[in-house]
């Protein structure tokens, strides 16, 4: 039985550096064959929600200048707690920071390809 993509899933990613946020933003586009949407920091996104948008996985970088990805997932978490995210950061102490605040994967940077497949799969593959 083959596994499906769950159907119109919305994907979005926050990288304040533009290589990393577009490599990303294109491998998902290619694996997943959905949109994917970019922001280069946590109060474009919160913009879009608060507008009415809608996304279901969020890939974020921890360490963002001004607020940070902890704030961003603060405001998801209490805001969109449907919204699966996925904290990203070359920090290893930042795991654990982002696990407690309700984060539901940590991608340690830099990553494998198959480490990103590995872990956007699990939330996005019924």
């Amino acid at each position: 039985m083959r596994n499906t993509i769950v159907p119109n899933v919305k994907i979005a990613v926050v990288d304040h550096e533009k290589l990393t946020r577009d490599f990303i933003v294109n491998v998902m586009m290619y694996s997943v064959n959905r949109e994917v949407m970019a922001f280069e920091h946590g109060d474009g996104l919160k913009a879009y929600l608060n507008a009415g948008g809608t996304i279901h996985l969020l890939l974020s970088e921890i360490r963002l200048p001004g607020k940070s990805g902890l704030d961003l997932l603060q405001f998801v978490k209490r805001a969109h707690p449907e919204i699966k995210f996925i904290s990203m950061s070359a920090n290893p102490a930042d795991e654990t920071a982002a696990a407690e605040l309700g984060a539901d994967a940590f991608l340690a940077k830099p990553f494998a390809l198959q480490d990103l497949f590995d872990i956007v799969e699990r939330f996005i593959v019924g």
